[in-house]
């Protein structure tokens, strides 16, 4: 009789217990990758709650989504040890099969543009290409620079930048037109073969900067690249168009991991792995205006395409910082997993 109490009762419990309802992505999501749980955090950006997580391979890097909001990409990096990318059914909440990059390893840098993914792998420096509707790499370009780390790819796709970390470079790629392979203003006599596929080839400028270039960002008018220099603790300012550098801000941003404009394009924000502070500065003057105490080092920074936020991934303090950019102070914490990193937005078309 006891028995058959007991099992009344916890029937009865588990039926008034609170029931736990899969909450769907929002739109737009924030996506936040963890290094130490190897996982991808789905977070509703209104609440800065974890509505899901998935898994994504070993020592995720960075993350993107699609353009239609709908799938998110994650490097697998580990200094070259792997070679691919990790795919997440952002709608279903669960991993798709990874892509397979073969002899291209060490991928890390992201951009998805155009309906196809972008990405570096450091240690085949180069930059590729892969096309999700046929499943492969259709373009690879190398630079020829140690560890190609961090990616930009125009809208118009006529310009790739990317940082070199070890080699402290820029390399600037310009669109040609023509056939590739053929030099710019020359064109096959009549009856010729062409040397190459149609749509142009790639000119590539290297920019020497400072030492440990790593993250950059380019300014609202698309002239511009900020480059932080970690080792140097300085940040170059590229003229892309001249191919040069214009400026060397001694902003003592030792240890500097990732450089983003606001959206109005006034601030920059530097985040610092060895540090506890987010470094801003003022762009027209070029000059830092405050050092943010946000936790014991910083890697990942996004910012909110309303304007409002900013959120920096604090490694050594588990959790992701809620910069609130009015008054520059931290308006919160987001608790997505341990040793938080690459940052992404994903709005749902």
């Amino acid at each position: 009789m006891r028995a058959v109490s007991a099992v009344l009762v916890l029937a009865l419990a588990s039926s008034l217990a609170p029931r736990i309802v899969a909450q769907s992505t929002s739109s737009p999501a924030l996506l936040v990758l963890s290094k130490a749980d190897d996982t991808l955090a789905i977070v509703d950006p209104a609440t800065l709650r974890v509505v899901a997580k998935a898994p994504v391979g070993e020592d995720p890097h960075e993350v993107i989504a699609s353009s239609d909001g709908r799938t998110a990409y994650v490097s697998n990096y580990g200094f070259g040890r792997y070679h691919t990318i990790a795919v997440i059914d952002l709608v279903g909440q669960k991993a798709l099969a990874s892509i397979d990059l073969g002899p291209l390893r060490g991928p890390h840098g992201l951009d998805f543009v155009a309906g196809k993914l972008w990405f570096t792998a450091e240690a085949a420096k180069v930059i590729g290409r892969y096309d999700p509707a046929t499943g492969m790499v259709d373009w690879v370009m190398g630079t020829g620079q140690n560890r190609t780390h961090m990616v930009y790819v125009f809208p118009d796709l006529k310009r790739i930048v990317t940082t070199n970390v070890a080699s402290a470079s820029v390399t600037v790629m310009d669109k040609t037109d023509g056939p590739a392979g053929m030099p710019a203003g020359m064109r096959p006599p009549p009856g010729a073969r062409m040397p190459g596929p149609p749509g142009g080839d790639w000119n590539e400028t290297v920019i020497p900067v400072g030492h440990g270039s790593e993250g950059f960002d380019i300014t609202l008018d698309g002239k511009t690249a900020w480059v932080a220099n970690a080792q140097d603790g300085t940040i170059s300012v590229v003229d892309l168009d001249a191919k040069k550098v214009t400026a060397t801000l001694a902003a003592d941003v030792r240890s500097a991991n990732r450089i983003k404009f606001t959206t109005d394009g006034k601030l920059a924000l530097v985040s610092l792995l060895g540090l506890p502070d987010l470094v801003i500065l003022d762009v027209a003057t070029q000059k830092v205006i405050k050092r943010l105490p946000i936790g014991h080092g910083a890697a990942g920074i996004l910012i909110d395409p309303g304007g409002a936020r900013a959120y920096v991934s604090c490694g050594p303090d588990n959790y992701v910082a809620v910069i609130d950019l009015k008054t520059l102070a931290v308006a919160g914490h987001i608790d997505a997993g341990g040793n938080p990193d690459g940052l992404a937005w994903a709005v749902q078309h």
